[in-house]
């Protein structure tokens, strides 16, 4: 005589677990990196707008209109244009500082690390983080986040300033004052920042070529 079977009756924690893979809503991981790209968007979008724009003339509508949401969606990423203004250029000068010692870890002598952290500024500064760094500034950000960026700013400076004085030091560079040379390269190179234009008649890359092989070679005519 035959036996029938029946299919097992899925237990309640297995029936619980279906329900949740079927959920519509991702996992939290998954939502937090939704999350987090998503803000990325909004402030890559604003500090695109801010350089474009201004910071005052850039409102939140503005972002969110070109982002196509609305206005308070941008209240679940930021907290106000304040906020944005400051990860804009707190992310700036992160980018710069990681590029300089990263330029500076790949060794060579004093005048190798000089050009190619001049390399990775110039870079930086034809990007909307780095171009919002440059054209907007720390002075919208109110404190005590100003001292902190500006706190930044400065290990830029002293980091150019030690592979200036090194050069000094190897005999690779002439004699000079370490602050000063620091001051006019950092000028420069930050110049960049403020009159390039993507899609112009330089890319990024020979803009960045032509100015810095001006700071390190000169414009005189040698023998």
């Amino acid at each position: 005589m035959g036996t029938s079977s029946k299919a097992a009756t899925p237990s309640p924690a297995a029936r619980a677990r279906k329900q949740a893979d079927a959920s519509p809503w991702a996992r939290a991981p998954e939502r937090e990196r939704q999350r987090e790209a998503k803000r990325n968007a909004v402030l890559s979008t604003a500090a695109q707008m801010f350089n474009e724009r201004g910071f005052h003339a850039t409102s939140l509508d503005d972002i969110a209109a070109r982002l196509h949401v609305t206005k308070p969606t941008l209240y679940y990423y930021v907290k106000n244009k304040d906020e944005i203004l400051l990860e804009c250029v707190r992310k700036g000068l992160h980018m710069t500082l990681d590029g300089i010692e990263a330029s500076r870890q790949a060794g060579g002598n004093a005048v190798d690390q000089l050009r190619a952290c001049m390399e990775v500024y110039a870079d930086i500064v034809a990007q909307p983080f780095g171009m919002c760094l440059i054209r907007v500034g720390d002075e919208e950000v109110p404190e005590p986040s100003r001292t902190e960026l500006r706190r930044m700013k400065s290990e830029i400076d002293h980091a150019f300033r030690r592979l200036v004085a090194q050069g000094v030091e190897e005999g690779s560079l002439a004699a000079c004052d370490p602050k000063m040379t620091a001051f006019v390269i950092a000028g420069a190179l930050s110049w960049i920042g403020r009159w390039y234009q993507p899609g112009g008649e330089y890319s990024a890359a020979e803009v960045a070529r032509q100015c810095i092989a001006t700071l390190m070679d000169g414009v005189l005519r040698r023998p």
